[in-house]
């Protein structure tokens, strides 16, 4: 599913040798239906390599191929519909729009993909359903709590069918129980066949995944 080969991430001028190396050679193998946690210090270069996966961010040097298609070489447009067939995000913030309901939030990427009103609703509703919260479809992010943000988030994900979903410290803004239950919910995501990579600094979180990476000065240390 996923190849990355020798991936070179550089900040500074131009690439050259006064910039930092964020992430410095990495090769990484990824499997479809993978549940895979990478851990790190903070500076570690772990949230690079997500955005990187995500089509979020470019390589300096190296390739990354997503079934066999090099993502590393694709323009703005490519990678743009790169990231609406197959990726999802979840964030330690959310990433919710303020202004638009729970359904609406959820609905969102199904818009961009044009997917007819009707499948849209289904799908919505089902992916609310799945994570508890379908009774609060009409509610606003600013009327959740934190643990019902992140259910949101993950059901945008769901409706969207992504194949590939990434999260970000998603249970960093949550209090222990809250953050176990919505580990839970991404142990239920896996088991639908998603593959899923979580970047966390959270041993129990990592501990919900199939196997850990540890990065350290962008470089995986042990896997």
């Amino acid at each position: 599913m996923i190849e990355l080969s020798n991936a070179w991430k550089t900040y500074g001028k131009n690439g050259d040798s006064t910039g930092v190396n964020a992430l410095a050679g990495i090769s990484l193998t990824v499997d479809e239906g993978d549940y895979i946690a990478i851990m790190g210090a903070s500076g570690s270069g772990k949230s690079t390599l997500l955005y990187i996966l995500g089509g979020m961010d470019r390589l300096t040097e190296g390739e990354y191929r997503f079934d066999g298609e090099v993502v590393s070489s694709m323009g703005t447009s490519q990678l743009h519909e790169f990231r609406k067939k197959n990726v999802s995000f979840i964030f330690q913030n959310f990433a919710l729009m303020n202004s638009y309901t729970v359904y609406e939030n959820a609905e969102l990427p199904l818009l961009a993909r044009e997917i007819k009103k009707t499948e849209r609703k289904d799908r919505v509703e089902e992916a609310l359903r799945k994570v508890g919260i379908l009774e609060k479809r009409n509610f606003l992010p600013a009327q959740l709590s934190g643990g019902q943000q992140q259910r949101c988030a993950i059901a945008r994900a769901l409706a969207n069918d992504s194949r590939l979903l990434l999260a970000d410290e998603p249970t960093g803004a949550l209090d222990k129980k809250t953050g176990d239950e919505i580990m839970n919910l991404f142990d239920e995501v896996n088991r639908m066949g998603k593959t899923v990579i979580v970047v966390t600094h959270d041993p129990d979180t990592a501990a919900h995944a199939k196997k850990i990476i540890r990065i350290e000065d962008g470089k995986i240390i042990t896997e």
